[in-house]
């Protein structure tokens, strides 16, 4: 109760549309947070609570981790062997040059609430995991890759912000794109809960196996439309 009483979890609808509309005409990844903020409800209090409660998710808040320590330390990822999560990752970050720190920057004002140590430790966990989500399901950074992501990603976060981002933009899609999500929204459902795992330990295990382990299926119908 504490903690609900320190968080907004009025739902505001017309402030998320409009947010959505900015974020399709100029791509800013600042837009994805404020509808995420709109819509969020009380979704973020449920995903932590289960968290905190998972054995996985005690021990990474006892110990107090950073998950952006871990993604930003490339000599370690390098390290790591071939056909790893770790290094799939990284191949991923230098080759859409990006940086985990990417994230950090355009969530900035987002999370305005004063909230406890703990619940502010998962929602940087949250945010760091982005791009590693991207690797472990398979889709890219392109629009519909993006699109794909947050489709597979509302099982598991349950932000309704996903949804209307997902469904805003299917009508911008061909087809074969609006399958490839709805797709991913199916095999976001089979996956297993993606928010408590341990993503430190992952980084070393392959890749494949990872897939497996989650019950993540093959994005079949995105890679058909995708380069």
């Amino acid at each position: 109760m504490l903690i609900q009483s320190t968080i907004d979890t009025r739902l505001r609808p017309l402030e998320a549309v409009a947010a959505v509309r900015r974020l399709f005409q100029t791509s800013d990844p600042k837009e994805v947070f404020a509808v995420f903020r709109a819509l969020r409800g009380k979704s973020g209090i449920r995903a932590y609570r289960r968290f905190a409660a998972s054995a996985t998710g005690g021990t990474i808040l006892r110990e107090r981790r950073c998950l952006l320590d871990v993604l930003n330390n490339h000599a370690a990822l390098q390290a790591l062997p071939d056909g790893s999560v770790g290094r799939a990752y990284l191949a991923f970050m230098q080759a859409e040059q990006l940086s985990a720190n990417g994230l950090v920057q355009a969530s900035e004002n987002w999370e305005r609430d004063p909230v406890p140590p703990d619940l502010a430790l998962f929602r940087e966990r949250m945010r760091d995991a982005h791009d590693l989500t991207h690797v472990l399901t398979g889709y890219g950074r392109d629009p519909l890759g993006e699109l794909c992501l947050l489709a597979f990603m509302y099982a598991h976060a349950r932000n309704l912000g996903m949804a209307l981002i997902a469904v805003m933009g299917l009508p911008r899609l061909p087809h074969t794109g609006r399958r490839a999500v709805i797709q991913a929204w199916r095999n976001g459902r089979k996956a297993r809960w993606l928010q408590d795992q341990d993503f430190e330990a992952l980084l070393a295990m392959p890749l494949d196996a990872v897939r497996r382990a989650l019950h993540i299926a093959d994005p079949s119908l995105y890679r058909a439309v995708t380069p």
